[in-house]
């Protein structure tokens, strides 16, 4: 059995009768930009030269259409997205107090940048996304990113998932109330 919507005479939705497929619960566009701008981190993920998917925890920043981010050449993740730049990244609304769960993945591709014009950009934003509103901490964390070796991945997104469990859950049996945690 499919999602479905039962519907009451005059289009209101009564309520999902099924899980099975989901897609036609995505994130808006406006709760989605909301994700995007309180959301520090991402499970950013590309193949192995062996074809495995591996996936890791990392700070972003989302700006002009593309995710950055930051990590050291000495990172094995570097050399794999070098030879093969494909890559994912899955960002979820968990520790933040936007609401229940939302979800959004994205598949583009990747480019490892190191130029000192882009580091210089890059270290300042992503310091006033995880550090807000405390400019020494931002100061320190600056300092902390500028390391010789250091990277920035840019992806440039071309594939988008979006999930939000509200949607799902407002006209469902399932839909009582729940809570961040």
């Amino acid at each position: 059995m499919s999602a479905s919507n039962d519907q009451k005479p005059g289009g209101d939705a009564v309520y999902t009768d099924s899980y099975e497929d989901v897609s036609m619960f995505t994130l808006s566009g406006d709760r989605e930009q909301t994700l995007l701008d309180k959301q520090t981190e991402c499970t950013f993920m590309w193949t192995t030269s062996s074809g495995d998917p591996v996936g890791v925890i990392m700070n972003f920043v989302y700006t002009d259409g593309a995710f950055w981010l930051t990590c050291t050449r000495r990172r094995k993740r570097v050399p794999a997205i070098e030879v093969r730049p494909r890559v994912a990244i899955a960002i979820s609304s968990r520790g933040t107090k936007i609401g229940i769960s939302q979800a959004v993945t994205y598949k583009g591709d990747s480019v490892v940048l190191d130029d000192a014009d882009t580091l210089a950009w890059f270290y300042p934003v992503l310091a006033a996304k995880v550090r807000p509103g405390d400019e020494s901490a931002q100061a320190a964390f600056v300092s902390h990113l500028d390391s010789p070796g250091r990277v920035v991945i840019k992806i440039t997104p071309d594939t988008r998932i979006g999930f939000d469990s509200e949607a799902l859950f407002a006209n469902s049996p399932a839909g009582a109330t729940t809570t961040e945690v």
